[in-house]
């Protein structure tokens, strides 16, 4: 077999496999007959050769697959007419702290982020297949560290952990690029139909899928605003502007029982 022929063979088996293949996977096409060496020589020719064109050949973890290339998902979105779901912001600001600070407790994680971590969010990023327990730590009640898979650098189109962007720019832990609502093609019907869960603060909520709202900050709770000041008897009371008509003093009223008080003298009125 000439390198053309081994050539075809290969480009063969990554378009029509459902998933990343490993050098040693493409060395059985040729029953181990070919070396590491020249399996990855030949592959980066087959990449060469589609770089212009709308797959490209692109090293993950796993292995090579051929995918679309970035800038034709717009149109492709249009044949399936479903948006693929979008996962919350505290699940993916929890993946992104789990990527970049592994191994990591779920109480490292709160520690980041100031708040809870629901054990939906867990759940959510095992099922998915994302992350996974990577050990125990070695303190009080052995917690579980937490680390990524291979199929999270597959899906988010990496060969390694360290072709993960840079933190530079970052104000704190928790704002990384991974932060942002991205959209990621459902594998299962799970997925497809999958809530996307807020991060509560309670174990209920979480459960539910319920969205609780932030607390709103005591410097920035609403204020009730002061009751307007009642208007003055001279403008409103019928009585008063009796008894002090316009143009004259205002003549005191005392307690009629007050004998003293009282003028025995009629009053012209106006």
């Amino acid at each position: 077999m000439n390198t053309d022929e081994a050539k075809a063979v290969i480009e063969a088996a990554l378009l029509s496999a459902p998933q990343p293949l490993s050098i040693n996977d493409l060395r059985r096409l040729f029953d181990d007959s070919l070396a590491p060496d020249t399996i990855r020589a030949l592959v980066d020719d087959i990449g060469f050769v589609w770089q212009t064109r709308s797959l490209r050949l692109v090293e993950l973890a796993s292995g090579w697959r051929f995918q679309t290339a970035p800038e034709f998902a717009r149109f492709l979105d249009r044949l399936t007419g479903e948006k693929p779901p979008k996962y919350s912001r505290a699940v993916m600001e929890t993946l992104a702290i789990i990527a970049y600070r592994q191994p990591v407790t779920r109480g490292d994680i709160e520690e980041i982020r100031g708040v809870m971590v629901s054990p939906q969010i867990i759940r959510t990023l095992e099922e998915r297949g994302w992350i996974e327990v990577i050990g125990h730590k070695d303190s009080a009640g052995r917690p579980s560290l937490f680390g990524t898979t291979r199929r999270f650098l597959d899906d988010m189109g990496l060969g390694a952990l360290s072709q993960l962007p840079p933190l530079e720019g970052a104000g704190s832990p928790t704002e990384l690029p991974m932060q942002q609502a991205i959209e990621f093609e459902p594998t299962s019907e799970a997925d497809a139909n999958a809530v996307v869960i807020a991060d509560a603060g309670v174990d209920d909520a979480a459960a539910t899928g319920l969205v609780v709202p932030e607390a709103v900050p005591e410097d920035d709770a609403a204020v009730p605003e002061a009751l307007p000041l009642p208007e003055t008897a001279s403008s409103s009371d019928p009585e008063s502007d009796f008894l002090n008509p316009p143009g004259e003093p205002p003549q005191s009223v005392s307690d009629p029982g007050d004998s003293a008080a009282v003028s025995s003298e009629p009053r012209e009125l106006p």
